[in-house]
């Protein structure tokens, strides 16, 4: 897969997900922008990338800000003239049984989780669709088609990027600019490493490989999503949970 020249912005890229999809792409010679509302992670994890040999910057960023996303948008255009992939990662959970979630745990989820992916996508397109020429690769949930009980918020956000990037997808085509979504499953990150081991192996017992995945599973999916080698592939979702939704 052919990156020469290419710069990628990813939300939320300071740990887990957002990191291995970050040096994932760097290892494909990606120069990349780490946004994320802790600073101090994104900057170590842009140092760390950087010394592979990439460009790379960190941003402070409040992805459910207007403001904040139109200032590190025209950030990565001025340091790496050009803005072709963007991968939507950050998310957040507040997790509640329906009738006792607060009002302010679902605002909250959606705006992080979902309207970033809408501000982020618009302002990356402005970029994109100049160059004609760009990559919208969006985090989904395997529970945005299972549901999961005790977040309704997350599945609800997660459903709603599906339908988002179905509709990025048909209006940007005919500027070159591709939208699709990877919708993990249980995936090996600092969450699931603290729950018990019953849990966890009751967990394993629904995933037909028998096991979580880990984030260079889902790093590897995006960088596809994200290569010229995809060009033909949009508005779809790659899973990427163990046979766990069918």
């Amino acid at each position: 897969m052919e990156f020469k020249g290419q710069s990628a912005l990813v939300t939320g890229g300071a740990r887990g997900i957002g990191k291995s999809v970050a040096g994932a792409l760097a290892a494909k010679g990606v120069n990349v922008a780490i946004a994320d509302i802790d600073e101090a992670a994104a900057k170590e994890t842009a140092g760390e990338i950087e010394a592979t040999g990439v460009k790379t910057m960190a941003a402070k960023m409040d992805v459910s800000n207007a403001d904040d996303v139109a200032r590190v948008i025209s950030g990565v255009k001025e340091k790496f003239e050009r803005l072709d992939i963007l991968v939507n990662n950050a998310g957040i959970t507040r997790d509640g049984l329906l009738m006792r979630m607060k009002e302010e745990d679902w605002d909250s989820v959606i705006a992080i989780n979902l309207k970033s992916v809408f501000l982020c996508s618009k302002e990356a397109v402005k970029v994109m669709a100049k160059q004609r020429y760009g990559r919208i690769i969006n985090i989904a949930s395997v529970v945005a088609f299972m549901g999961n009980p005790g977040q309704a918020n997350y599945s609800a956000s997660k459903a709603g990027i599906v339908g988002l990037t179905k509709t990025t997808a048909r209006e940007y085509a005919s500027r070159g600019i591709t939208a699709n979504a990877v919708a993990p499953g249980f995936i090996m990150t600092a969450m699931t490493d603290a729950l018990p081991e019953n849990v966890k192996e009751e967990m394993k017992r629904v995933i037909p490989l028998g096991a979580f995945g880990t984030p260079e599973d889902v790093a590897s999916c995006v960088v596809f999503l994200a290569s010229p080698e995809a060009g033909y592939i949009t508005g779809q979702v790659l899973h990427v949970n163990g046979g766990m939704y069918m």
